[in-house]
């Protein structure tokens, strides 16, 4: 009885160490990969450079004083070059270091915009004349050809796209208040495209909220206590604040187009100081209560991912 347990334990053990040893190959290639990921890059960069320039392996060698062989031996990253020789390859081949040592990531294929214009306007225009949203009709045109030309952040894309793509933001919320939907098409004409408030062709209503959000100019010395002034005057009004939040969520989702880090980072601050406020005041309506929810995860969500990748 005791033999057989051995015996058994014995081919347990074989078969064991069989699929161990099976499986040597693939953790190994496993392990090659990873050490391929992390020293890929010099030597990628080095082949480019080289290729790009017409240069010969030997070529680099000899500008090196070092063997075709080292060089062949980086380009194939079994081997990396030390900071001397780093340094005389970015003046070979007239680069920064920083630029021949970057590692090359994927590069992902990016949108200027998810949505036709004209298909949004067109779902605005409709919703407006099954609701009887007359402002919101008025300033749908009004808008289009106020902003007509003009280029959405250093992209291709319409600038009508932003004001559009609000409204339907917050139709798809739910409101179809006739002030707020005219307010956030006509939001930006005032500070943008030389318009007036007169120049409006809405209601009281829904004028008083464009020159709540419209920006007030700022100097370095004088820009904390504007923006204090600025923002105070839109948490006193919920549907100015409404607005305010809904065109913060589109530009944090469309501020990676153009924007330096430098002005992401400020942006980040911004949203930071003063949109916890205008949030609770939105929260404070008991019909906005779920989009507020909506646009406090957006807006957290997206600064979180900034955060990040910062």
């Amino acid at each position: 009885m005791i033999a057989g347990i051995r015996d058994l334990w014995k081919l347990s053990r074989r078969i064991s160490v069989r699929i161990w040893k099976s499986m040597e190959p693939q953790i190994s290639a496993v392990s090659d990969l990873s050490i391929r990921r992390e020293t890929m890059g010099i030597g990628a960069n080095i082949r480019r450079l080289r290729e790009e320039k017409g240069f010969t392996q030997e070529k680099i060698a000899d500008e090196l004083d070092v063997s075709f062989q080292a060089v062949s031996s980086w380009e194939r990253e079994e081997y990396k070059p030390d900071i001397d020789k780093l340094l005389k390859l970015a003046e070979v081949f007239d680069v920064s270091v920083s630029a021949l040592a970057e590692e090359k990531r994927k590069v992902f294929k990016t949108r200027d915009s998810i949505y036709n214009w004209e298909h949004m306007k067109t779902y605005v225009k409709t919703t407006a004349r099954n609701f009887q949203m007359l402002d919101t009709l008025r300033a749908v045109d009004f808008a289009v050809a106020a902003h007509e030309g003009q280029k959405r952040k250093r992209s291709n894309t319409p600038y009508i796209y932003h004001p559009l793509n609000m409204a339907c933001h917050a139709l798809s919320m739910g409101i179809k208040e006739d002030a707020v939907i005219a307010a956030l098409l006509l939001h930006d004409v005032i500070e943008d495209c030389n318009k007036t408030e007169s120049d409006l062709p809405v209601g009281e209503e829904a004028k008083s909220i464009v020159v709540l959000v419209t920006h007030k100019r700022t100097t370095d010395a004088d820009r904390e206590a504007v923006m204090d002034s600025y923002y105070d005057a839109i948490v006193a009004n919920t549907k100015a604040a409404l607005v305010k939040c809904i065109d913060r969520c589109n530009n944090l989702t469309t501020m990676s187009w153009g924007l330096s880090r430098e002005r992401i980072y400020r942006m980040i601050t911004e949203t930071e100081k003063y949109y916890p406020g205008l949030l609770k005041a939105v929260k404070s309506t008991t019909e906005y209560d779920d989009a507020a929810w909506l646009l406090q995860y957006q807006m957290e969500s997206m600064l979180d991912i900034y955060k990040r990748l910062m």
